[in-house]
């Protein structure tokens, strides 16, 4: 099933009212400030040496030595990876973010979702979210690389991993060849999901392919201009880091110590809870504005992004259920 979070509308659908806390996609809501937008950002096309600027932005805020290539979002991506090359098979660790699955099987792939690292030695792909969506599990850079040598082709989707950045593969890449592509989401981290960005980080060919595929004009000139301001400001990463792993923290305590719920796995991002009835609780929150994720898989995970302010927090302790 390709379900998704940030499905709002559904929310109002069934729930109805219109004051609704979004908490349901992992996305950072204190989001990156917006810088003001020029015309010629919305006017002209993007030019090659725009693009160049901030595919260099990327590559150092990442620490890549390799070809970063920027797409509308990791998502554009994901579809796109499973026509790098023929059909085969593809191991996916899960459970994780369901497009993977989606678009690979989309274009004749054969795939196979394992539970642990051991179980994908000999994919023709391999398929790894680092730290996984939902449940916050990671691996090191020292254990992918040994599974680097086991499959034809890693993918490391690392969507999640710019607070995390112990976790990355981005400074590794020269090493590997056209052995590993690694994932990178603007959007997620910076809150500014909106503008459609991510990154590729890749050997040379696959770069030129993955430019081939995607065109000219893969993004948008607002996105330019806000990504490689974003990627430039150090000092708001440094800080926004620190605030994301206390807050995850906070959030964890929150729902562990109001309704006993367990926690199942987190990130900087979001906390996954293992609740009774994750149907239940999610309508709970619901019929107080506050919309989380559950997942068709599960009947006992609820995930739960960070509130933004403390006036979220504060609707979000009053709407937890009591133990």
């Amino acid at each position: 099933m390709r379900d998704h979070g940030g499905d709002i509308d559904q929310a109002m659908a069934q729930f109805g009212g219109d004051n609704w806390i979004d908490l349901s996609t992992g996305i950072n809501r204190r989001s990156y400030p917006m810088p003001p937008l020029e015309l010629h950002a919305l006017a002209a096309l993007p030019t090659a040496s725009d693009m160049a600027a901030l595919e260099s932005a990327a590559a150092n805020a990442y620490g890549a030595r390799g070809p970063v290539v920027a797409l509308a979002g990791a998502q554009a991506a994901i579809q796109l990876l499973p026509r790098l090359g023929p059909p085969g098979h593809a191991a996916i660790l899960s459970p994780s973010y369901n497009e993977h699955a989606a678009s690979l099987a989309a274009q004749g792939w054969e795939v196979q979702a394992v539970r642990d690292i051991a179980a994908m030695k000999g994919a023709d792909l391999a398929v790894v979210v680092n730290p996984n969506n939902p449940d916050g599990r990671s691996w090191t850079p020292e254990v992918l690389l040994e599974l680097a040598g086991h499959v034809g082709r890693l993918v490391v989707d690392e969507s999640f991993a710019d607070p995390h950045p112990g976790l990355s593969l981005a400074g590794r890449l020269p090493d590997l060849a056209e052995r590993v592509v690694v994932l990178r989401s603007f959007g997620k981290f910076f809150g500014l999901a909106g503008l459609r960005l991510g990154f590729v980080l890749c050997g040379p060919g696959t770069a030129a392919q993955l430019r081939g595929l995607a065109g000219p004009w893969a993004v948008s000139g607002p996105a330019i201009v806000a990504g490689r301001q974003a990627l430039e400001d150090r000092a708001w990463q440094g800080m926004m880091r620190s605030h994301l792993q206390s807050a995850s923290a906070r959030l964890a305590a929150l729902a562990e110590s109001r309704t006993g719920w367990s926690t199942e796995g987190r990130t900087a991002l979001f906390v996954t809870a293992r609740t009774p009835d994750a149907e239940a609780a999610q309508a709970h929150l619901a019929r107080a504005g506050i919309w989380t994720r559950r997942f068709p898989y599960s009947t006992h995970w609820l995930r739960l992004g960070l509130p933004g302010t403390e006036q979220e927090w504060t609707r979000l302790a009053d709407a937890l259920p009591d133990r």
